[in-house]
């Protein structure tokens, strides 16, 4: 049996690991998990959002959560990204490297990455 102290040590070590689900911050990142996108490779996509959020404090700007099936399952993994009075932006076919990408590009620099995006594809057209 494990004491408190040693508890709250593992909880404060394993805090940075799990993805942020607190409702506060001004962008929402919202990858499906349903079976799909989870068949399509969603978990290591939504891994590497949680790690470069926290890899560059952004952790009171920025939400990292998950949903279930966002409905173009041909286009998994899916991301959406809310922010505060924009549009919502729909990346799609997304992986680790691009999702890493993502944080750099358009939750860092302010630039959607349009050919990641739904627009980019057939079913936008």
């Amino acid at each position: 049996m494990k004491t408190l102290e040693e508890l709250m040590a593992i909880k404060a070590k394993m805090q940075d690991k799990i993805a942020v689900r607190t409702t506060e911050g001004d962008i929402r990142i919202v990858v499906g998990m349903a079976t799909c996108g989870i068949t399509a490779g969603a978990r290591p996509v939504l891994n590497a959002f949680v790690e470069a959020v926290n890899a560059e404090n952004l952790g009171g700007k920025v939400t990292v959560t998950q949903t279930g099936c966002i409905g173009i399952c041909q286009y998994e993994p899916v991301v959406e990204i809310f922010e505060n009075g924009k549009e919502k932006v729909t990346y799609v076919n997304m992986t680790p490297e691009k999702a890493k990408e993502v944080i750099e590009k358009h939750i860092k620099g302010g630039s959607v990455i349009s050919e990641y995006t739904v627009s980019s594809t057939n079913i936008a057209k």
